[in-house]
């Protein structure tokens, strides 16, 4: 570590010590709040990481030391007794209050709000300790990989989607082997933002659990995913949670870059300019995804409801007589603000002349659909240029 990226965690200790010059009291309010109410042993890693991460990101900490001050915190929680914080003895209340503390036995759930008090005073101790003696650590990165985010909502009432870019997996994990690895995920939530944002919490823990990561990423990814998945289904069940998530991965080790999808989220690879194809989304289109889901017992249907109220007792109707209803796949996702993108999909719908809103709604469905990855990837070449003509013309319009 040099002595500029010593002195700078050093500035970030002392200011973060000042803010918490002592252990957090039982019963105080956290500084930060926890995503979930309750969660079980298995989940304590991924609820504890993102939970520090948020705080120290919150302050100004570079990526690399949060991560590196998670980890040895968390490693210092793994010695503490956390049974004083498991879900109370079964209460003498209803039937469905004896339920929900028979899931928490089953599957040994914590209180949250009290672990991760716990859990930040191991980061208050760490950061004294580390302000007093600084470790050997690297806060350098051997290698920087440019990331850009952006993300859009577009109409809906609420963010339903989450991303996580993450260059520090080795140190955020303690994972100490001469290969470096980076880490980006995005997750398109439906029905709620309880998957999307689990998914981004665990599903890397998970992955970095597994002993053939290093040998055999497609494997790790896919024992991982299928984890995740098992342990959302039991959170969901537990708390009552109807949403989910599409999701796809990416996890680059050394030279090698290993792709990870679960849905029709999609990733594509441009090199020396040209789009590579990495992978082929989960769509009912798709026959062996179809045969997939039928061999599950599931059937794929296609329905326009002229009124929301049709679609609800349609729903009843096919669940009463014992029919999986599945929700048909939504096929106008979020678009990227980018004026050239909404320009392609103008003049595509436009040649077709919709008549009503019924059709120009179908059409711009069908159009989006078959925009190019090349489009998407001269967009992407190109930004930069485009960014710096908007600030050369002080924000005004540009030829672009």
């Amino acid at each position: 570590v040099s002595g500029m990226e010593q002195e700078e965690a050093l500035c970030f200790l002392k200011a973060f010590l000042e803010e918490f010059p002592a252990a957090l009291e039982e019963g105080a309010s956290l500084p930060v709040s926890p995503l979930s109410r309750k969660f079980t042993m298995e989940e304590l890693h991924g609820e504890s990481l993102e939970l520090g991460l948020r705080l120290l990101a919150n302050r100004g900490a570079s990526p690399r030391l949060g991560a590196l001050l998670c980890q040895a915190a968390y490693s210092q929680l793994l010695q503490t007794d956390l049974l004083p914080y498991q879900c109370p003895e079964e209460p003498e209340g209803d039937q469905e209050e004896k339920v929900s503390y028979l899931y928490c036995n089953l599957l040994s759930v914590f209180q949250s709000e009290a672990v991760q008090r716990t859990f930040l005073n191991k980061l208050i101790d760490v950061a004294l300790a580390w302000h007093r003696n600084f470790p050997k650590v690297a806060l350098c990165p051997s290698r920087n990989l440019q990331c850009s985010i952006h993300a859009i909502k577009n109409t809906r009432r609420k963010m339903e989607d989450r991303h996580l870019a993450l260059a520090e997996f080795n140190q955020l994990f303690g994972i100490q082997d001469d290969v470096d690895r980076a880490y980006y995920a995005v997750f398109d939530g439906h029905g709620g933002v309880d998957a999307a944002t689990y998914a981004s919490t665990h599903l890397h823990v998970v992955l970095s659990k597994q002993e053939m990561l290093q040998s055999d990423a497609t494997t790790a990814f896919k024992t991982a995913f299928k984890r995740t998945d098992d342990m959302f289904r039991n959170k969901a069940k537990r708390e009552r949670l109807r949403s989910g998530s599409t999701g796809v991965a990416v996890l680059i080790q050394d030279q090698e870059l290993t792709v990870a999808w679960l849905g029709d989220s999609q990733a594509i690879l441009v090199r020396d300019g040209h789009v590579v194809r990495l992978m082929d989304p989960h769509k009912p289109e798709r026959e062996d995804e179809k045969q997939r889901i039928e061999d599950l017992g599931g059937s794929i249907g296609k329905s326009v409801p002229t009124h929301k109220t049709t679609e609800m007792y349609s729903g009843e109707w096919l669940r009463k007589k014992h029919l999986k209803v599945l929700e048909w796949p939504s096929q106008s996702p979020d678009l990227n603000p980018i004026e050239n993108l909404w320009r392609e999909l103008k003049v595509r719908v436009a040649r077709r002349q919709p008549q009503n809103i019924t059709a120009l709604k179908k059409i711009c469905m069908e159009e989006w659909a078959k925009i190019p990855a090349t489009v998407c990837a001269n967009l992407v070449k190109t930004y930069s240029k485009r960014l710096t003509s908007v600030i050369a013309n002080k924000s005004y319009v540009t030829k672009y």
